[in-house]
This record gives C-alpha cells, structure tokens and sequence, in this order.
C-alpha cells in the first residue's frame, strides 16, 4: 500500500487526513468505516470510526498492534460494502506522509558520501564509523511534504539537498535484535534532509551538532510504501536526484554499510524505538551538492525519485529576511 497524508486544496484548515492511494484514487480509511457503522444503524457512527479507524497515521501506529492488516482490512470492508466513492489525487495536497513523528533519528550509514566529507576536511575516515551506525537527533517540527516550498534560512547562504531512504515504525521496543528489527518497520519514504552548510561547517569544527544546519526544513513523501509490498524484506532501491530536471546524484539504498534492521539494533540499546519514529538511512553516495560541488539557487526545482517509491519535488525558496 502507498499511504499519504492529505488535505483538499483550498481548504483553509490545517486538518489533514489518513489515505490509501491507489493509482491516481484516494480511499480514506476513516469514510469506509464511517459507512460500515452508518449502514449498521449505529447514531455514533462518526466517533465509532474515529475511534476504531483514526484519521492520523501517527495516532493508528501507537494505538493498533499490526496497522499494516488493519489497513488493509478497510480495503476489504469497502469492497464488501461496494463503496466506490474516493477522491482524485487532483483534489488533493499531499503533506508529510506522517502527520506526527515520535522522534527523529538520522544515520550516516553509505560510506561513499561519508569519504567525501572527510576527504574535503583532509581526514580519514574515523575507524568507529565502521563499528558502529551513528546518528544525531532533528527536529520533527520541521518537515514538509510534496510540492511545498523549501525554506532558505535568513542565516545561511549555501543550501544543499541530501538523497536518502527512510523508515517509519511502528512497534515500540528496547533492546531489539538485528534479527527481529524487520517486524518494527512499518514501510519506506523517502527523505530530503536539507542542509544549510556554511552553518552547518561551523557547527561540527566544536564537535558539536549539526543542529541549525538541518532543523529549519525536512522533507517526506511524497508517499510511505509499507514493507508488505516489498515482502517483509530491506529493499536495494534505485535513488536518483534531478534539478531543474537534470540528473546530479544516483546510488543505490544498498549499498549502506548498516542495514535498517542494524540501525534499528543500535539506536534501540537500552533506550526505547517508537511507533511513529523516523530513522533515515543518511546521503546515499553522490546524493548531494557537498559531494559533486553543485549547488542549488533559489527557484530551483528539486525531484527526488527511489524505485517503486516514487518522485518527492520540491522548489527552493528565496532566502528569509533576517
């Protein structure tokens, strides 16, 4: 299945809506039970449905043990009930496909992209990123989604894009082992970790950070693909990045060093990994400007495309006013 997060265009509220998308059709989970309860005859038929279907995919992880077969199960509940109602994704904005995270946790994990990094600051790289998946912790207030403007922070003047693939969970757990870390996994998305790099530079020559340099803005979607589709297995997938249509960046999410399940391992020792957690796999190799010395400008259209996921575009904002 291919969830989103979704609100009619022109509607003025911020409410945002739990969907399944199907070809180019929206089924809304919430409505298809709203139908059940309503031709079973039941007055409460609203907070029935909001209570055994929400409309927040964030409020369905931490309250469902297995919402991967509950949404499925809306499916079956809509064909056995023939409704055919659904939206267009014409009708439509696409948010962030979670509409709430639990945390945020972003891995440095494809060596490729980590040797150009420390090749650039006249180093080696460090013998512990070869022991261990290391990370840091963003901001979950920061993301957007499909089609919606990147912010230019009024501090920085060098913005950069970062291609990376990202799970979402959707079982809590401490001390998870590599080999049952796939059933925490709820399905993949795809994630632009935007960086300010001229601030961002400035925050790690204190070993310290980076936290201005990547808080202002991330980016999900523009859908999550739930990992029954790929099997129960870690996907290789394609990654590409095009601007303004021409191609800067392709790898692949295999070739990480540490696996989804290994990161999930190690960030979940003696600590708790949550449902509606984010963990991003870190830059696949050439999957930035830092990498290949090309930058982007304000105006700029970014497309940021990984194999049966689909394409996460974006255009680049003019720089704030201090």
């Amino acid at each position: 299945m291919k969830i989103i997060n979704y609100k009619l265009k022109n509607n003025i509220y911020d409410d945002s809506r739990l969907g399944i998308l199907i070809d180019d059709d929206i089924i809304d989970p919430n409505l298809i039970f709203q139908s059940h309860y309503k031709s079973a005859g039941y007055f409460n038929y609203i907070e029935r449905s909001n209570h055994n279907m929400p409309t927040s995919l964030s409020k369905l992880l931490n309250n469902f043990d297995n919402p991967i077969e509950h949404l499925k199960n809306s499916l079956k509940l809509a064909k056995d009930l023939k409704i055919n109602s659904h939206l267009n994704i014409s009708e439509v904005e696409l948010l962030s496909p979670i509409d709430k995270l639990t945390s945020y946790r972003d891995f440095y994990a494809h060596e490729k992209h980590v040797k150009v990094g420390f090749k650039k600051r006249n180093e080696d790289v460090p013998a512990p990123w070869y022991e261990m998946p290391v990370f840091y912790k963003g901001n979950t207030a920061g993301f957007i989604g499909n089609n919606q403007e990147i912010i230019w922070p009024s501090y920085s003047d060098k913005l950069d894009y970062e291609l990376e693939l990202a799970i979402i969970i959707s079982k809590d757990g401490q001390n998870i082992k590599k080999e049952d870390a796939i059933k925490h996994i709820f399905g993949f998305t795809i994630l632009n970790d935007v960086s300010a790099r001229d601030i961002q530079k400035k925050e790690m020559m204190v070993r310290l950070g980076p936290s201005k340099g990547k808080d202002f803005c991330s980016i999900l979607g523009p859908v999550i693909v739930t990992i029954d589709e790929f099997d129960f297995k870690e996907p290789n997938l394609l990654m590409q990045a095009f601007i303004n249509g021409d191609k800067w960046s392709e790898g692949n999410s295999g070739d990480s060093k540490f696996s989804f399940t290994e990161m999930i391992e190690f960030a979940s020792k003696d600590e708790w990994v949550r449902s509606g957690d984010l963990l991003g796999s870190g830059t696949v190799g050439t999957g930035c400007g830092l990498e290949i010395d090309k930058w982007i400008k304000p105006g700029d259209t970014i497309e940021l495309k990984v194999q049966s996921i689909g394409s996460l575009i974006n255009t680049v904002g003019k720089k704030r006013n201090s």
